[in-house]
């Protein structure tokens, strides 16, 4: 019985796309923009994205030929699925070009749309690594969270600006917003985000030569990491451990930290080469200060092979 009704249904999907290509010829403006419209989210569930771009592409189209009499809400649909297309098919940038045309209609319309289409937008420009642009973005989306009372947005709007601040290199403000985004998640009890925060935290104390603080939160996410048996991120924490403690001069441990971090991510499958060489690259840099040159050479000189290969 379960299986005629399932190719019962199987039929009605069928016949109900065939039933929207045979309007279009007989529709005109919005409704024929819909059409398309819904034509262009049916081919994208499944699967083929530039199909249902140039579907969405003819709906903005006449959604845009329509001026002032077309409902912003149906155009910034359409500019909405060219994004979420253009985003499938690897064109970052074009998608949130496309993403930032729905989310100004949508505000225009003070939509309630316009919040969860501009975070997807904050996170796909940092992807396009345009960061400037990724933060201004989740600064408003974090406001508008504020006003909505939401923590958890607020904690991952913030989380995403400091990632973006560190990717600029501006460690001070990084650290600012690493701290808010803290905030945030724990008073949601979101204990992995914490602990993600305290992560990067370290990372961005390190680099500014703030040991004591760098050993402070790096062994917090280590402990936090280690207590969730969460071992990828407990690799990523170790690392910063390690760097914090040689910053503060405990150089035997930092380096013993090292080398553990080393023979873990070499363990694991599938390997990651770039963070791999960051810590071969890392224990090569502390061996030269402890007049150990001859290693670090030999060290540089073995992943020379590797980075010929990634960094192309």
């Amino acid at each position: 019985m379960g299986n005629e009704h399932n190719e019962d249904d199987g039929n009605e999907e069928i016949i109900t796309e065939e039933m929207l290509w045979e309007r279009i010829p007989e529709t005109q403006g919005v409704d024929r923009a819909s059409t398309y419209y819904e034509l262009s989210a049916r081919i994208y569930a499944r699967g083929q994205y530039d199909e249902a771009l140039a579907l969405a592409e003819t709906a903005r189209d006449i959604y845009a030929e329509l001026g002032t009499a077309a409902p912003r809400e149906g155009l910034a649909q359409a500019y909405s699925a060219i994004g979420y297309n253009l985003n499938q098919l690897k064109r970052m940038n074009e998608a949130a070009n496309a993403m930032s045309k729905a989310v100004e209609l949508l505000r225009e319309n003070k939509s309630p749309m316009a919040l969860e289409l501009a975070c997807t937008l904050g996170e796909w420009w940092f992807s396009s690594k345009e960061y400037e642009k990724a933060i201004s973005c989740m600064e408003e989306c974090a406001q508008e969270h504020l006003v909505d009372g939401n923590e958890l947005g607020t904690a991952n709007d913030f989380y995403l600006i400091g990632c973006a601040y560190r990717e600029l290199k501006n460690y001070e403000k990084a650290i600012s917003t690493f701290l808010e985004a803290r905030e945030y998640f724990k008073v949601s009890q979101e204990v992995i985000q914490v602990a993600r925060c305290d992560q990067k935290l370290a990372h961005c104390y390190v680099e500014i030569g703030d040991a004591e603080s760098a050993l402070k939160f790096a062994q917090k996410s280590v402990d936090v990491f280690a207590t969730a048996h969460d071992q990828r991120r407990l690799t990523y924490a170790s690392f910063e451990l390690g760097k914090a403690q040689v910053l503060n001069g405990e150089v035997d441990e930092g380096l013993a930290t090292l080398e553990r971090v080393l023979d873990i991510a070499a363990d694991t499958d599938p390997r990651d080469f770039e963070f791999i060489v960051a810590i071969e690259r890392r224990i090569a840099q502390v061996l030269r200060t402890t007049g150990r040159g001859d290693e670090a050479d030999e060290i540089e000189r073995r992943i020379s092979a590797v980075t010929e290969i990634i960094e192309e």
